[in-house]
C-alpha cells in the first residue's frame, strides 16, 4: 500500500472491524488495513462470560463478520500482525516483523489487558484469565474436570464467571477485597443484591479478604492462601481484577496519555491524524463534561462509528449514554447512564427488590444520573433519556410504578423545581 493514502486501524475486536464497516458504508473507497495480533477474525467479548462460556452460544454466534466480508469489502485484514510503534512525522506504524505500513489517518483500538495477580503462584498452570476467545475456551473446559473453582475478584467478570462455573455443577468460591461485589461500580444499595444473589445460589462468598499465594500440585494451581492463613482449595483459580488499558504504542508514539488515550468528543488524540475507541479511549464526554473511560461492549460497538466518521472529515461527536448489561442465573440487567464512585446521594427503586425485578436509580440534587433495569424490559430509552435530560425529577413519583418513566421529562421535583 502506498504511504499516507489509507486508513489503517490497530486492533482487530469488535471496535476495530465496526470502525472499517463504517468506513466503507460512509463512502470511503481508498485502502484500510486491519491489523490484529491474534489470529481469529474479530469477535465480541460479552459472550466469552455469558452465552458462549455457558455453552448456549456457537462459537460462530462471536464472530463480528463472516469469514468472506472481509475480502468482499477490500479490507486488508492481517492476523497475526502486532503493531510495535508509531511514527506520526512519517505517517507510518511499525509491525513486529519489521515492516511499515502508511497511513493518513491512524485509528488505534488496542483494548485493554487483564490485570495480573501480584503474588507468588499467580503464573501456575490452572490459574486462568478472561479477555479472549482462547481463554474462555480453557475455562469452559476447566468446568469439566475441576469439581472446585476459586474466583479471585468480584467484578463483572468474576461474577459472570461464577454463575457459570455454578451453572455448570461448579463448587464455586469467590474471593474479594472490598465488603460487597461491584460496591465501588454500584455503591452499597445495590451491591448488596448481587451479593445475595450469589449466596442464594451456592457460591461461597468471601469478602474482605486478601490473597497472599496460590499454592500448586504436581505442577497446577491447588489452593489459594489467604492472608489470614484461611486456605481455599481449587482445582482452577480464575483471576479478575480489573484491565488495563493497552495504551503503550500510543505513549511511546507520544500521544497525551491519561488512564488510557486522552481524546477529544470526535475521538480525536493530541495527533490531529489519530484516533482511538473502546477500552484504550479516555473520551470527552459532551454531556457528562469530562473525560471517561468505560470499560464495555456498547462503546465499542458505538465508539468507532464515530471515529470513522470523524476520520473521513465529518461533523460528528459522541455523546451516547454510556450502557452495559449482564446475565447471572436468572438475574438480566441492562445499566444506563455513569456515576462515579461516592457520587450520587440517593437510591430510588421502582419495583420489589426482594424478588429481583426492579429498576435502581442513582440520583445526585434530584437528578438521574444512572438507571439500572432488572428483570424489567424495554425501559432503556426512557432512562437514557432521563439521564440526558440533566432535569430534577421527583424522587416519590420516580419510585411509583404506576407514573410512566416518559411522563417524568420536564416535570418539577417535590421542591417545585
Amino acid at each position: 500500500m502506498a504511504a499516507n493514502t489509507g486508513f489503517v486501524i490497530v486492533g482487530a475486536g469488535l471496535a476495530g472491524a465496526k470502525a472499517a464497516q463504517t468506513l466503507r458504508k460512509e463512502g470511503f473507497d481508498g485502502p484500510i488495513v486491519l491489523l490484529g495480533e491474534e489470529n481469529q477474525r474479530p469477535y465480541e467479548r460479552p459472550p466469552l462470560s455469558k452465552g458462549y462460556l455457558l455453552g448456549k452460544d456457537e462459537r460462530d454466534k462471536v464472530y463480528v463478520h463472516p469469514p468472506q466480508w472481509y475480502a468482499e469489502h477490500d479490507i486488508d485484514l492481517r492476523l497475526g500482525s502486532t503493531a510495535t510503534g508509531i511514527d506520526p512525522a512519517g505517517h507510518e506504524v511499525t509491525l513486529a516483523d519489521g515492516s511499515r505500513v502508511g497511513y493518513a489517518k491512524l485509528l488505534l483500538t488496542t483494548g485493554s489487558s487483564p490485570r495480573r495477580l501480584p503474588v507468588p503462584g499467580a503464573d501456575l498452570d490452572g490459574v486462568l484469565y478472561l479477555r479472549r476467545l482462547a481463554d474462555s475456551d480453557r475455562i469452559k473446559e476447566s468446568f469439566t474436570s475441576a469439581s472446585r473453582v476459586a474466583v479471585i475478584g468480584a467484578g463483572w467478570i468474576g461474577l459472570e464467571t461464577a454463575a457459570a462455573a455454578r451453572a455448570a455443577g461448579v463448587e464455586v468460591t469467590v474471593l474479594q477485597a472490598a465488603e460487597l461485589p461491584l460496591l465501588r461500580v454500584l455503591g452499597r444499595e445495590v451491591a448488596q443484591i448481587f451479593a445475595d444473589l450469589h449466596t442464594d445460589h451456592g457460591v461461597d462468598l468471601r469478602s474482605g479478604v486478601q490473597v497472599a499465594e496460590i499454592t500448586s500440585a504436581g505442577g497446577r494451581a491447588s489452593a489459594v492462601l489467604l492472608n489470614d492463613g484461611s486456605r481455599i482449595e481449587a482445582d482452577a483459580v480464575i483471576v479478575g481484577i480489573g484491565i488495563t488499558p493497552n495504551s503503550g504504542l500510543a505513549e511511546a508514539a507520544g500521544l497525551e496519555i491519561d488512564n488510557g488515550i486522552r481524546v477529544d468528543a470526535q475521538l480525536r488524540s493530541s495527533d490531529p491524524d489519530i484516533y482511538a475507541a473502546g477500552d484504550v479511549a479516555n473520551a470527552f464526554h459532551p454531556l457528562l463534561g469530562k473525560h471517561i473511560r468505560v470499560e464495555h461492549w456498547a462503546n465499542a460497538l458505538n465508539q468507532p462509528q464515530t471515529a470513522a466518521k470523524a476520520m473521513l472529515g465529518q461533523d460528528v461527536t459522541y455523546d451516547r449514554i454510556p450502557y452495559f448489561f449482564t446475565d447471572q442465573f436468572d438475574l438480566g440487567m441492562e445499566y444506563s447512564g455513569y456515576v462515579e464512585p461516592g457520587g450520587y446521594d440517593r437510591v430510588v427503586f421502582r419495583g420489589r427488590t426482594e424478588s429481583r425485578e426492579f429498576i435502581a436509580f442513582w440520583l445526585a440534587d434530584s437528578r438521574v444520573l444512572a438507571g439500572m433495569n432488572v428483570n424489567v424490559w424495554d425501559v432503556t430509552e426512557p432512562i437514557r433519556d432521563l439521564v440526558a435530560s440533566g432535569h430534577p425529577v421527583d424522587p416519590t413519583r420516580l419510585a411509583d410504578p404506576d407514573v410512566p418513566l416518559s411522563g417524568l421529562l420536564g416535570q418539577p421535583d417535590s421542591t417545585g423545581r
